[in-house]
């Protein structure tokens, strides 16, 4: 692929459906290959339409609405960011050869729905995985847990970051479940997928990135392993890398590879596993940088941002890790709009820390307004200093 000038007869157009902080990173580093870039969300003033040559809001799930936006802008790349799109429009798009869909519109329809690619792994490929049920209403979820067995997770099977998800260990909790998962679903009386408890040492993130090689050929390279601590569902922090021993990155690595080589195209994937000792199951994919990747800014030669625009462009990638380092998230803690932020200056005065400050347009109580990186002699020093530099950061009414 050519890469032309942005707003010219030459340029390379690549749309983002979703505009959130981790598309604002893959547009600044598009930016920097001289790539056009259209932003697209449901609420306006999302941080990737702060970088974007230009920006749509829109209902991403109104099928007639995206795929008048897609036609009039005629990008030659859409990257969907979030799981809440009109997938058919995709593919419909991607089988016109109108333009091309990252990873492939068939790998988003699959990823968008926690059930899709539940059944893809563990019954296609037969990948090890929790086990499992999914239910359309509260007595089904009250089935699904008694007969999987007490205490299970409940997710909708369309979320992010956590939203809806929840533990019960005991049947009657199964309405307030469901109700809780409906609340947090992307999409309306959506289905969930209730999960049994693995008994695991640690979660990772693996991100898995496929790429043109030399010989114009579809490769795949692993990142180092990142840990990560969830709270409800949500990552607080993480790091880079997590020691593991060698069989389990192996296994990590075979599942990663399996599960990325059947979505196809090209790109990262963040692939999530569980792992105990020596063995590894399957957690979930994301066909997009990871929440728990920001830790790559300070981590690697490329973060997962830069890693992503050169894959889908074509490019060369480099997996390679510079040293241990970490990432803390900074929560809005407040709920009010424009929000400012004290505490900077002291933040960054710790040793080898970074801010990213998000510029969401409005904050609340759990919203991720921002995160702490900072690198380290290892990882525990690592970590230490993103917590401090994320504390000293306070969230402001504006």
């Amino acid at each position: 692929m050519k890469l032309g000038t942005p707003l010219s007869d030459s340029a390379v157009r690549v749309m983002l459906l979703g505009s959130g902080e981790l598309g604002k990173e893959v547009a600044i580093e598009l930016q920097r290959l001289g790539v056009e870039v259209i932003a697209v969300d449901r609420y306006p003033n999302a941080p990737a339409m702060q970088v974007a040559h230009r920006s749509h809001v829109i209902p991403m799930t109104d099928a007639q609405v995206l795929n008048g936006v897609i036609l009039a802008e005629a990008p030659h790349i859409i990257v969907p960011e979030i799981e809440a799109i009109a997938t058919d429009v995709l593919a419909g798009i991607e089988a016109a050869g109108l333009a091309r869909v990252i990873p492939t519109a068939r790998a988003t329809q699959l990823t968008m729905n926690r059930e899709g690619i539940r059944r893809l792994a563990a019954e296609e490929l037969g990948l090890p995985t929790s086990p499992y049920a999914f239910a359309g209403s509260a007595m089904e979820l009250a089935e699904a847990a008694n007969r999987i067995g007490l205490p299970v997770f409940v997710k909708p099977v369309m979320s992010s970051s956590g939203k809806g998800q929840s533990m019960i260990d005991a049947l009657e909790d199964a309405p307030n479940a469901w109700a809780y998962a409906q609340s947090g679903g992307r999409v309306d009386a959506a289905r969930v997928i209730v999960e049994g408890r693995i008994d695991f040492d640690f979660e990772i993130t693996l991100l898995t990135v496929r790429s043109l090689g030399a010989d114009g050929q579809v490769r795949t390279d692993f990142c180092a392993p990142i840990g990560h601590r969830q709270v409800k569902g949500d990552y607080v922090e993480s790091w880079q890398p997590q020691a593991m021993s060698p069989a389990a990155l192996s296994a990590a690595q075979d599942i990663a590879g399996k599960v990325t080589d059947a979505l196809g195209g090209l790109g990262v994937f963040g692939v999530e596993l569980f792992v105990k000792g020596d063995q590894v199951w399957f957690s979930e994919v994301s066909p997009r940088p990871h929440d728990t990747g920001l830790v790559t800014l300070a981590t690697q030669t490329q973060s997962e941002f830069a890693l992503h625009a050169r894959a889908i462009l074509g490019l060369p990638v480099d997996v390679s890790q510079r040293e241990p380092g970490a990432s803390a998230v900074i929560y809005g803690g407040v709920e009010a709009q424009g929000i400012a932020f004290e505490g900077v200056a002291e933040a960054l005065s710790v040793p080898t820390a970074d801010l990213r400050l998000f510029g969401k347009p409005e904050s609340f109580e759990r919203r991720r307004m921002g995160v702490a990186t900072a690198r380290g002699a290892d990882v525990d020093q690592a970590r230490e200093r993103a917590r401090q530099a994320a504390g000293r950061v306070r969230p402001v009414a504006g």
